[in-house]
């Protein structure tokens, strides 16, 4: 029996009871990976393909509980962030990551459902800029996210380029910005930024309306770092394997959106 003690990459987001985003998510994708998977769950969601009929934020005291056991056993790597529906939840979070430092943080700004439901609460926004951007690598937002951070919108290529050096002004050290929602092209742009400059990464624009991208890729992205990636390639290789999953997609639910195959675009170990 090997006793080595492989890398753990540390989920803190919102659980999807329909299976297709948030921490169920994440976990397919750290399993996918050959990471192995913590979480720590910040909201409850209500939710399935069709959209979210309601959520429920735990005890923050609870949370933190969720957090410094992950800690006190694993190695954690990599802390993926997802859903922190309030000021309150951030503040917690903030709290316990500045006490144990984890290796890499990569913030997935989730505010909107693909539904269209609203999943940040107004007071949430500034702490989640004061408090998270300071302390992440690496942040994923999609546009309407960019836009809410930023207060500007964001309708072409490059309103893209110019957000993606106002997000790191905010704090953020990298920024992978997300473009599948600038339509009215056959591709899908998305752009990593760090001190080095500006990356684009393309691919084919697929015929499909999905759910859990955002969390898949900020999820691929801390499992590649547990991996030993550099950030630049590991938000390249999450990037593809979003895609991969897409391609492979399939509707387990009524409504019309699909879900992510985490089973086939999985990667080979090492």
């Amino acid at each position: 029996m090997n006793d080595a003690r492989p890398p753990s990459a540390l989920t803190i987001a919102g659980s999807d009871s329909g299976g297709g985003a948030g921490i169920q998510a994440d976990l397919k994708t750290f399993a996918a990976h050959r990471v192995h998977g913590l979480s720590a769950i910040a909201a409850l969601t209500a939710q399935n393909t069709r959209g979210v009929s309601a959520v429920h934020v735990p005890d923050v005291g609870f949370l933190r509980a969720q957090i410094d056991a992950c800690f006190d056993d694993f190695d954690v790597v990599a802390v993926k962030l997802g859903m922190l529906a309030t000021g309150a939840v951030i503040d917690a979070v903030a709290d316990a990551l500045e006490t144990h430092n984890p290796r890499h943080i990569v913030l997935d700004p989730v505010m909107v459902a693909t539904s269209g439901a609203r999943l940040l609460q107004p007071d949430a926004l500034d702490a989640l800029r004061s408090r998270l951007l300071p302390l992440a690598n690496v942040i994923t937002p999609n546009l309407p996210e960019a836009e809410l951070l930023l207060g500007r919108p964001i309708q072409d290529h490059p309103a893209m380029l110019d957000a993606v050096r106002r997000l790191r002004d905010l704090g953020a050290p990298a920024v992978l910005l997300k473009g599948g929602h600038l339509h009215g092209t056959g591709a899908v742009v998305d752009l990593f930024a760090d001190h080095k400059g500006i990356r684009e990464i393309a691919h084919p624009r697929l015929p499909i309306e999905a759910h859990g991208t955002g969390c898949t890729l900020a999820s691929a992205v801390a499992a590649q770092l547990c991996r030993g990636m550099t950030l630049g390639d590991a938000c390249v290789a999450a990037a593809d394997y979003v895609h991969t999953g897409l391609k492979l997609a399939y509707r387990p639910g009524h409504g019309a959106v699909f879900v992510l195959d985490h089973f086939g675009a999985r990667i080979s170990p090492r």
